[in-house]
């Protein structure tokens, strides 16, 4: 079987480079991203995976005649190696060993063909200064060699009814159409499904754990919308929801309308806009101009429905995280259970929670050494069984009508004692996580400034993990929202209070263990400051217990044990009362002062 993925990956590499002679270039740059440049993408998108092999969310690859390199960030270094062929694949770090690096390396003066529907402007910019002659395509190459490549998904787009949104779309029209008069510009283009999905109160089906349509859209000054999407999977709930103000026209209308544009200033997020659009734009006449998408922030900013809504869904979901961590706790010292089995069972209890759609994400289930790939998931060639006496790492969320769940939590499995070592790199895990969620901070302050509070006790001993602490969840959206996050490398986006993050330091021992621990938070006003500066805290959402098994207490300081005792005793008076006596019997235990 290895001898056969290996054969295959080697023909459509082959296949790959004779279109790229064919097409007059040099080399091809193949992005982990479809047209919406999102992270997540439908089968039809998953082209890095097609030519590669690495099914991780974060990726690039670059193909030469004689040589090629796939790129992904410290997640995936584990996954990369496993999932590609070193013989035909170099790896490399996508931020240690930039691709643009590499390309000025084998490259430089070379035709370098790109896929204009792929890549956001400031992905082109980087790679110009590799001194390669960047030269756009018509027709993706790749797709010419993908002969069995999947249809673009279809599903109907539905309205997010207005108790959950809290704004009207006609609201959140008007309030970006008055952001872009003050700007002296005639229209944006929205290009991220998510700010669509946003500003419509429109989700959909067209990602498996992502409620989004795909579909991009021209917003105007006069708060007018012309939706560009399959008009059939626009439903009567939807266009009547949508109202006269938003005309539906299919993709294939992009040109035609951005022609119409013609002497008109047009904004662009240069970040994530593919780059076709401004090309598009000069080419008729328009004034394209850089701007950030003004819907980001509004998005990222919770307002008070979404805030409640966070609340309950994250009560719902503890309440299916208790019954399966009770569940787990009476059967995993036996032996017995499988990593997808244990996944599975977690996505039935999620099931019979309210309002429940999906997962929010393939949950990461990684028992012993598994739990060390930082995104590993379980698949029927990997599933192995879950042993007594080993860490197991369980991260998963779900995606309800009112809100978004990501948690993690690294369990014990019994029924001996952990090791010391385990114990004490956990508890420092532990107390970086618990650091950040009780830190109060003045306005102004962005996320980056914050990272390095949570990774302070694993520095202190000599340790540290490769992933941001970090990332921005969506209110029945993505559960990776920008643009804030926990992260060095995160832009310098100022937190505000409605924004909702997760906090989640983590440890990584390869073919071992991995220890990772995560709570989101909602960033809320702290009135108990003095002065007039306004200040900042955060407001945990997520109300599940941590692994009692993995806790050394003596390694705590008394506020740490503190804050450790008074979040349980949340834990068990908000939860307990919605579960069977069985289950809350066992959380009273788990959620004991230390």
């Amino acid at each position: 079987m290895v001898n056969e993925l290996v054969t295959q990956s080697w023909v459509r590499l082959e296949a790959l480079r004779a279109e790229l002679a064919r097409a007059g270039v040099d080399g091809f740059i193949v992005p982990r991203a479809d047209e919406f440049l999102g992270e997540y993408v439908p089968p039809s998108g998953e082209r890095l995976a097609w030519l590669t092999g690495f099914t991780g969310s974060a990726g690039l690859a670059i193909v030469l005649p004689d040589r090629a390199a796939v790129f992904s960030d410290g997640r995936y270094t584990t996954q990369l190696a496993q999932e590609t062929d070193p013989a035909l694949w170099e790896r490399r770090h996508l931020v240690e060993e930039p691709p643009a690096a590499w390309l000025k390396e084998h490259a430089a003066g070379k035709r370098i063909g790109y896929d204009p529907w792929l890549h956001p402007q400031a992905a082109l910019d980087r790679f110009a200064a590799s001194g390669a002659t960047l030269v756009p395509l018509a027709a993706n190459p790749l797709d010419a060699a993908w002969a069995d490549r999947p249809a673009a998904p279809s599903a109907t787009a539905e309205p997010w009814p207005l108790e959950h949104a809290g704004r009207s779309s006609a609201e959140k029209r008007e309030a970006i159409a008055r952001e872009l008069r003050d700007a002296r510009q005639d229209a944006v283009v929205l290009a991220d499904a998510h700010s669509v999905a946003w500003v419509l109160n429109m989700r959909g089906g067209d990602l498996g754990h992502t409620p989004l349509a795909l579909a991009f859209a021209l917003l105007r000054s006069d708060a007018s919308v012309t939706l560009f999407m399959d008009p059939a999977k626009a439903g009567p709930a939807l266009r009547e929801a949508l109202g006269n103000a938003v005309a539906i026209e299919p993709r294939s209308g992009l040109p035609a309308a951005l022609a119409a544009l013609r002497g008109r200033t047009v904004r662009l997020d240069p970040e994530a806009t593919p780059a076709w659009f401004a090309e598009t734009l000069r080419a008729a006449g328009a004034l394209a101009v850089a701007g950030a998408d003004p819907v980001r922030l509004p998005r990222a900013t919770k307002n008070g429905a979404e805030q409640e809504g966070a609340r309950a869904a994250h009560r719902r979901d503890a309440r299916a995280m208790a019954r399966f961590l009770a569940w787990f706790a009476a059967r995993a010292g036996a032996g017995g259970l499988t990593e997808l089995a244990a996944a599975d069972r977690l996505l039935a209890f999620r099931r019979e929670e309210a309002l429940f759609r999906a997962e929010s994400f393939p949950a990461i289930a990684g028992a012993g050494e598994h739990g060390a790939i930082i995104h590993y998931r379980a698949t029927e060639a990997t599933n192995r069984p879950v042993r007594p006496n080993e860490s197991f790492l369980l991260d998963s969320g779900g995606q309800y009508l009112d809100g978004t769940t990501d948690i993690t939590r690294t369990l014990w499995t019994g029924p001996g004692t952990p090791p010391a070592e385990l114990r004490a790199r956990y508890t420092l895990v532990l107390r970086g996580m618990v650091a950040l969620a009780a830190t109060r901070f003045p306005a102004g302050v962005a996320g980056p400034h914050l990272d390095a509070i949570a990774r302070r006790p694993l520095w202190e001993a000599g340790l540290d993990y490769d992933h941001g602490t970090g990332h921005g969840v969506g209110a029945f959206l993505s559960v990776h929202e920008g643009p804030a996050a926990f992260s060095r490398s995160a832009a310098n986006v100022a937190l505000r209070e409605g924004m909702i993050l997760s906090d989640e330091p983590g440890f990584y021992l390869p073919g071992a263990y991995g220890i990772r621990i995560e709570n989101l938070l909602l960033v809320r006003t702290d009135a108990t400051v003095p002065g007039p500066r306004p200040w900042l805290r955060f407001e945990t959402l997520t109300l599940v217990p941590f692994e009692r098994a993995l806790i050394d207490p003596d390694a705590l300081v008394p506020g740490e044990r503190a804050w450790i005792d008074a979040y349980h005793a949340r834990v068990l008076a908000e939860i307990s009362p919605g579960l069977d006596e069985a289950t809350a019997s066992w959380l009273r235990g788990a959620c004991a002062p230390l």
